[in-house]
């Protein structure tokens, strides 16, 4: 039995003053998907995620006939590479008034926990490592039970055993609701995706589950060049 469709994208294309970023994707997340979405810079990786949750309109174009087309769902989480956070608040304050926009002020306390804030919990976000600041960006994004969560590089400049923190909080989000998560490093999908999408110069070259693929590496390299 198919899990249900969560994502449906058919046809989407995006032009900057005439210039066209992504050429005629499309692309369908199920339940239960991590979906890796790996590219150079410029391929258009961010481009897609800002029509997803709505910053950016795909262009109005028609492919064969028919017209562009984006099932998403309204409730979508967000992490952001620049993972925007207001310093001077400590960390539950800051997740409290997050929590506020989705009427979850009870999920809190359990995120505080589950992402492992616990320690730093009554500080300021200012004084928090990279690391942290990741966690309660993270926790931010998981307020209010998204139908779908998209992560923007969420491991970069992370140590190793940050590293490993996030991937299990990543691991566990997916039995949750599915992910589309964007970075430029390979071993990171490999650990965290069940599936991987390639994009380069607005182009899908390549979509395939993480179990058939024998190299990554290889492949990235083969349909990028």
């Amino acid at each position: 039995m198919m899990s249900p469709m969560v994502v449906d994208i058919r046809h989407l294309s995006k032009s900057f003053a005439g210039q066209r970023v992504l050429h005629d994707i499309c692309l369908q997340v199920a339940a239960g998907d991590s979906v890796g979405l790996l590219g150079p810079n410029g391929a258009g990786k961010s481009t897609l995620m800002k029509i997803l949750i709505g910053i950016l309109r795909a262009d109005k174009t028609q492919k064969g006939g028919e017209e562009c087309k984006i099932e998403c769902p309204q409730r979508i989480g967000y992490l952001s590479e620049q993972n925007p956070l207001y310093l001077e608040m400590y960390v539950r304050e800051y997740l409290l008034f997050m929590a506020r926009f989705t009427h979850s002020k009870d999920e809190v306390e359990p995120l505080i926990d589950r992402v492992g804030l616990c320690p730093e919990a009554h500080k300021r976000i200012r004084e928090l490592s990279k690391g942290y600041r990741q966690r309660v960006g993270l926790a931010a994004a998981l307020l209010g039970k998204p139908e779908l969560l998209i992560l923007d590089e969420p491991t970069t400049g992370l140590d190793p055993n940050q590293l490993e923190d996030i991937r299990r909080v990543v691991r566990e989000t997916r039995q949750q609701c599915p992910i589309i998560l964007s970075s430029h490093i390979l071993q990171e999908v490999k650990e965290m995706c069940t599936r991987v999408v390639i994009l380069d110069h607005g182009h899908i070259r390549a979509d395939q589950p993480i179990e058939e693929i024998n190299d990554l590496e290889q492949l990235f390299h083969d349909v990028t060049n």
